[in-house]
């Protein structure tokens, strides 16, 4: 007899549902969960994997959160859609911040980014139909889609054009079966961010063929340079009855670990949303729903200034990218994210090994210069890696600097 917790004839597959079985790890989360690792073996890793500003979180906030934890009202269960005050919250921050006017029934607070865009996806796609995704994605994305029944549909963007979709590859990729379109500026993970008349026209695009948009707008205040955040709805008023606007808090204000992010869109999606996120999850925590209230109600100059302190960080990094003979790096224009090509150093000797792939190049990296970067085969285009620069600037400089060691070797 098997003992208990093992499997007594069968594969593992027949333990686990096809459904869930075929979702892959998170790329960013293992590469950032690796180089933990090996720092707490005493190796001097650096990483850039990690999505996540490497700032505090402000201390007003932190303070509200504090002060919730001590309030009864905060001890029970609240609305499974939020807290009445805190959608009125991000009812007024989402006019002030992107001139998108909406209720307060159009909100639904969700436990972080990841579960507004796995509810939105369960809540509109039927099996079979089709999502166009530009590629390079947010690794979530696919993986959300399936899960929902969908079909991603790739439309593959380079640094030729600065990452961004043409409408024109759009159309070549829009089948009867297309239902909607995700659409994400500024973008994770090539920081690519769409200019005002490209949003204006694939959202009047959508409007044509009747399709629904997903808008992920979390890195919205994250933009640099002459770079401008636009929000598809407002610029396309009519697109707004077919159209779910994604954020929350974790980017703009340095509040990953606080797991509150929304959905915004018409009135009928968010109440089957917000019902199946009563047999889900219930409420987001009153404690980090206090604390969000509190972010999404105050000034933004600690925003402003994690925002001077990326756009250092990026022009850095584009600069030390560029001079590595074999990279090319086109600058970001928003979050906080390089996205490097690294076709060319493909197949050549680096230390008596030829790396094939660019997640074969960064095990490399890893092994021999120290640093960990998140291989572009998961965000869907290989031959790229992905470079985070929320971190410090020493650490960011230095690791530039081994990976440029390394590389350079290349023959």
């Amino acid at each position: 007899m098997a003992a208990p917790g093992t499997q007594a004839s069968s594969t593992t597959e027949s333990r686990v549902s096809a459904r869930v079985g075929a979702i892959a790890e998170s790329a960013t989360l293992a590469v950032d969960a690796k180089a933990k690792a090996l720092k707490a073996e005493g190796r001097p890793v650096i990483g850039f994997g990690a999505g996540e500003p490497d700032f505090p979180t402000p201390e007003p906030i932190v303070r509200a959160a504090a002060e919730a934890c001590s309030d009864p009202r905060n001890h029970r269960y609240s609305p499974a859609s939020g807290l009445p005050e805190l959608r009125e919250a991000i009812v007024t921050k989402t006019a002030r911040d992107s001139n998108h006017v909406i209720q307060p029934n159009q909100v639904l607070v969700t436990n972080g980014g990841k579960q507004a865009v796995y509810q939105t996806f369960a809540t509109l796609l039927d099996p079979g139909d089709e999502v166009l995704l530009p590629a390079p994605y947010w690794t979530t994305y696919p993986e959300a889609i399936r899960l929902a029944g969908g079909i991603p549909v790739e439309v593959p963007t380079d640094e030729s054009t600065g990452y961004l979709a043409t409408l024109e590859q759009l159309e070549a990729a829009r089948t009867p079966r297309t239902k909607m379109l995700l659409f994400n500026s500024p973008s994770n993970p090539t920081g690519a961010v769409y200019p005002p008349e490209r949003v204006a026209e694939i959202g009047r695009w959508a409007v044509e063929h009747e399709l629904w948009v997903v808008t992920d707008e979390i890195y919205e205040h994250l933009v640099y340079g002459d770079a401008r955040h636009v929000s598809m709805p407002v610029e396309v008023p009519e697109l707004a009855d077919r159209c779910v606007v994604l954020n929350g808090v974790a980017k703009t204000y340095a509040m990953t670990g606080w797991r509150v992010g929304w959905m915004i869109g018409p009135t009928d999606v968010i109440k089957a949303a917000a019902n199946l996120q009563s047999h889900l999850t219930s409420n987001v925590s009153n404690v980090s729903q206090r604390a969000a209230l509190q972010a999404v109600s105050g000034p933004l100059d600690a925003v402003a200034e994690m925002r001077q302190a990326f756009d250092r960080r990026r022009r850095t990094i584009v600069e030390m990218l560029g001079s590595i003979p074999g990279v090319s790096c086109p600058e970001p224009k928003g979050a906080f994210y390089a996205y490097p090509s690294v076709k060319e150093l493909l197949g050549k000797e680096i230390r008596g090994v030829r790396p094939r792939t660019s997640t074969e190049l960064a095990e490399l990296v890893l092994e021999q210069a120290e640093v960990a970067v998140v291989p572009g085969e998961a965000f869907g285009t290989p031959g790229y890696f992905r470079m985070s620069y929320a971190l410090g600037d020493e650490d960011l400089a230095e690791g530039v600097r081994r990976m440029a060691a390394l590389l350079s070797e290349a023959k």
